[in-house]
């Protein structure tokens, strides 16, 4: 029999997430029973609840930045025993068939992964996220955090984390290569440890200097206000790589001057309108304009294992769910520093 767990639901576009209940499946034959400790508020969650993207149903049920406790097991399962510590990120299944499945990038799988809400799996129910008390997932979506991060520091890594690893390590991050993070929030204050540890020459570029004091001490060499002309001016040309964390419209073109030959900008936030940008900011000096999803299973295990070897977690706020919808409001007013993240024993 299916069992309910507490959570916190979105019933319209325009209301408040309230107390309520979710229904899950009875973990099946490879599937395994994880008690939520803590979930991550990201920014897509918002997005999700309010009605932002097209193809939102509703109630809903957000969160993909899980962390907790293996609580039960299929009896097939062999990847992870009751009491294990384990996460799961922004997708619970893919079709394991595709070429980018086979190659440990289920997050293009070709047919569609399956998103941890407002999704279907292959039973034909709707998914729900991790602002609930507990998840069933399939063992091969399910990560192992290791002891060398706290529950609630991990929780955000399996979205925010694993988002900018994977481009981190896709252009190479490391010694001699010029780093630029734009925007010092959920994601961007992750990704300056991350490249930091890499060996990088890591600048944050970020539209004031409120939070140069917070980039230098997470290990930049330098922070720059994009909302100074002479910034664009002093950096032309001398970057390598730019990850670009923000969904807000920007003005492409300035941003690629920044680039030195060659060099790449990734896009891993998403703007509410098309960009634009010339022709001449790429052909002139061989530059890339690309984008990035997360990382696969694979990588983001990978990831888990280089965060705790490397002392990296997230910086959290932790706060009861009561304070979930006020805790919307501060991310939309970029108040967090720098990722809320639910206590589910509060639920």
């Amino acid at each position: 029999m299916p069992t309910i767990a507490k959570a916190y639901v979105a019933s319209s576009p325009t209301s408040d997430l309230e107390p309520g209940t979710v229904e899950r499946r009875d973990p099946g034959d490879f599937d395994v029973l994880i008690a939520i400790k803590y979930t991550g508020i990201c920014h897509s969650d918002i997005h999700a609840a309010r009605g932002d993207w097209a193809g939102v149903r509703y109630p809903l049920v957000v969160g993909h930045e899980i962390a907790g406790v293996v609580a039960a097991v299929g009896r097939k399962v062999t990847r992870h025993v009751v009491g294990d510590r384990v996460g799961v990120g922004c997708f619970v299944d893919s079709c394991r068939e595709c070429i980018n499945c086979r190659q440990g990038e289920e997050q293009y799988c070709l047919q569609g992964s399956t998103s941890t809400y407002n999704s279907f799996g292959r039973d034909g129910l709707p998914t729900a996220g991790g602002y609930s008390t507990s998840i069933v997932v399939d063992e091969n979506y399910v990560l192992r955090i290791p002891d060398g991060i706290s529950l609630q520091d991990a929780a955000p890594l399996m979205c925010a984390g694993i988002t900018m690893y994977s481009p981190l390590r896709h252009w190479r991050a490391g010694p001699r290569k010029r780093v630029a993070i734009i925007g010092m929030g959920g994601l961007g204050h992750i990704g300056v440890k991350m490249a930091v540890a890499m060996g990088a020459e890591v600048t944050v570029l970020s539209q004031t200097l409120k939070k140069q004091e917070d980039a230098l001490r997470l290990g930049a060499q330098q922070c720059y206000a994009t909302s100074e002309p002479e910034t664009f001016e002093y950096l032309k040309g001398r970057l390598d790589l730019i990850i670009n964390t923000v969904a807000a419209d920007i003005d492409v073109d300035a941003y690629l001057s920044l680039l030195a030959l060659s060099g790449t900008m990734v896009l891993v936030g998403l703007p509410p309108k098309p960009l634009s940008q010339r022709a001449w900011s790429l052909i002139g000096m061989r530059r890339t304009l690309t984008g990035s999803r997360m990382g696969g299973i694979r990588q983001t295990q990978e990831m888990l294992e280089y965060c705790a070897q490397s002392g990296i977690g997230a910086d959290v706020e932790v706060i009861p769910a009561h304070q979930i919808n006020q805790a919307f409001e501060r991310v939309l007013a970029s108040d967090v520093r720098y990722r809320f993240v639910i206590d589910s024993a509060t639920l």
